[in-house]
């Protein structure tokens, strides 16, 4: 029985080098117990049908394309779990991912290596061991994303499927005084897709701020989740405020119907960025840059 023991030790403490990714030696682990990682990603969403995986052959998405390359380090299947889904075409400067696996590599590994396999408009930023209570999804207490408007007479040839563009000219003022019916928590149906899977449509609109940045008019929002459409439909509303086509109050008045025929045009889904998540200060995860990093402010 001593010896049996004694075997098992040597088992579990037995490492087998694998191949090496930028240099750095990728160390297979005997033990059967699982580590679990957290990532951040950022992605320009132009090209994708979203966040999540598709049934469709072919069709790409941001988590397929992320699981294939995270798995080649890992020399073998990574599945990964995700702060928020986004739709198609949206981008992400924050998005953050989990994943458990039984390879142990540098925290460097995962981010300059799984880059190697990766598109050009898809990146990790970061990488860091996390204990097995941490979860991308149901840890996260907060969520912010940020939709760009570009206002110019002329369309932009630079950054078109980067932002949402207008000829119109917007009031910002109005378009505050809107946004403000909107922060505090209530039933969103109103602004959520008709196709939204979600069980409830309530949230929490924690704050809804407006600026420029140059030719640009951010609407940078912050809730404790969002739903199918929520930020896009948004935007609708406060695009047609801004131009004088509807006065401030109609904000409120959509909200208030329930119904999502009274909400108007949902907005382009070019210009919408997921850029922050916040999660309980014991997990330490590295803080949002908010970016897109092009813009002019940062707050």
């Amino acid at each position: 029985m001593q010896r049996d023991k004694t075997q098992i030790e040597k088992q579990q403490e037995a490492t087998s080098v694998a191949s090496s990714s930028f240099g750095v030696k990728q160390v297979e682990v005997a033990d059967s117990k699982l580590k679990r990682y957290a990532l951040c990603v950022e992605y320009a969403g132009a090209a994708y049908r979203g966040w999540q995986t598709q049934k469709e052959k072919d069709v790409p998405s941001i988590q397929e394309t992320v699981e294939k390359a995270l798995s080649k380090i890992a020399n073998g299947p990574i599945k990964v779990i995700c702060a928020g889904r986004t739709d198609a075409c949206v981008s992400g400067t924050y998005q953050i991912i989990h994943f458990d696996t039984d390879a142990v590599r540098p925290d460097r590994a995962w981010v300059r290596g799984t880059n190697t396999h990766l598109p050009d408009d898809i990146a990790i930023r970061w990488a860091k061991s996390v204990d097995d209570t941490f979860h991308a999804r149901f840890s996260a207490m907060e969520r912010r994303y940020r939709y760009l408007i570009y206002t110019s007479p002329v369309k932009p040839g630079l950054l078109s499927r980067g932002v949402t563009w207008t000829h119109k000219k917007l009031n910002l003022f109005r378009m505050q005084e809107a946004a403000n019916y909107l922060v505090g928590e209530h039933d969103f149906t109103s602004y959520r897709a008709i196709a939204c899977q979600a069980n409830s449509p309530v949230r929490e609109v924690k704050a809804m701020e407006l600026y420029r940045a140059g030719d640009l008019i951010v609407i940078d929002v912050r809730a404790n989740a969002f739903l199918h459409h929520m930020i896009r439909n948004f935007a609708g509303v406060l695009m047609t405020i801004g131009a004088g086509e509807a006065e401030p109050l109609w904000a409120r008045q959509v909200l208030e119907a329930r119904d999502r025929t009274r909400g108007g045009v949902t907005a382009p889904p070019y210009g919408l960025y997921f850029v922050d998540v916040k999660y309980p200060d014991q997990y330490d995860l590295p803080k949002s840059e908010l970016g897109p990093y092009f813009l002019t402010q940062n707050g």
